[in-house]
């Protein structure tokens, strides 16, 4: 072992260390919140990255994603994120690829790659949330799916929950109703109660230009995913099931207060 994990095994010892380096970790979407926990794997040990992301990094990222500086606007960011994970663990293997996953493209693309013991859903799209959700479901994949952080403040209110409970998010709730229709069961969130502040329209613009975001929440939750991941792999803390396709009628009813 390298300096590079010496702090790291004094917590987790060899045999966490190997368990670490012995995992693969997919990650969906590297904004804001998929970057900061591509990071934070990397860091904690991980063997093996696979990073999709369809964008470019763009001057408006650089307040909350952690590939976006001046020095790397208008790079791809799954490119810019593999140098970043190459530069803090050479030995890490990654998969990094510039695509924008749908109905479509989805079994296709992930059959490229090796299968991975997590999936870390950090995309913002419903349509392409639910297809990751369903492939996982039908494939005893185990996935978090991170929930929105846009206007909100409190990195206090924010909790890993069952999609059938969460409140006050407006992309879980899109989410959740969604899953019901497909019968998707068990997926596992992130997401904040946080009421997210009602903020006015500049110009008369879409509502995607009025989600505003604070420099920490991104990060924080992508380091939340990644600690939570990080902690089942070695063992701290016993995996749940995978979602699944079907299950109790109930299971994803949505609670009295969204």
């Amino acid at each position: 072992m390298t300096d590079r994990f010496a702090r790291l095994e004094l917590l987790l010892g060899q045999e966490g260390l190997a368990r670490l380096s012995a995992s693969t970790v997919m990650v969906v979407g590297l904004g804001g919140v998929g970057s900061s926990c591509a990071e934070a794997l990397a860091r904690g040990g991980v063997g093996r990255l696979i990073l999709l992301d369809r964008d470019v990094v763009e001057e408006s990222n650089i307040n909350r994603q952690a590939i976006a500086f001046v020095s790397t606007v208008g790079k791809v960011k799954a490119q810019v994120m593999a140098e970043m994970v190459a530069d803090i663990n050479p030995d890490c293997v990654t998969h990094a690829q510039q695509v924008y996953i749908n109905r479509d493209n989805l079994a296709e693309v992930f059959a490229q790659f090796p299968r991975p013991d997590y999936v870390i859903d950090c995309i913002d799209v419903v349509a392409s949330k639910i297809e990751i959700a369903q492939w996982c479901a039908q494939n005893g994949v185990h996935l978090i799916s991170s929930m929105g952080g846009a206007n909100k403040f409190d990195p206090a209110k924010l909790t890993f929950s069952k999609i059938n409970k969460t409140e006050y998010c407006p992309l879980a709730k899109a989410i959740r109703l969604v899953c019901m229709r497909r019968r998707i069961r068990g997926l596992e969130v992130l997401y904040s109660t946080e009421v997210p502040a009602s903020l006015p329209r500049k110009g008369g613009g879409s509502k995607a230009e009025t989600l505003g975001t604070m420099s920490y929440m991104p990060p924080i939750m992508g380091q939340m995913l990644a600690g939570k991941v990080i902690r089942r792999l070695v063992g701290l803390e016993p995996l749940p099931l995978a979602p699944r396709i079907g299950g109790p009628a109930d299971e994803n009813q949505p609670p009295t207060q969204s």
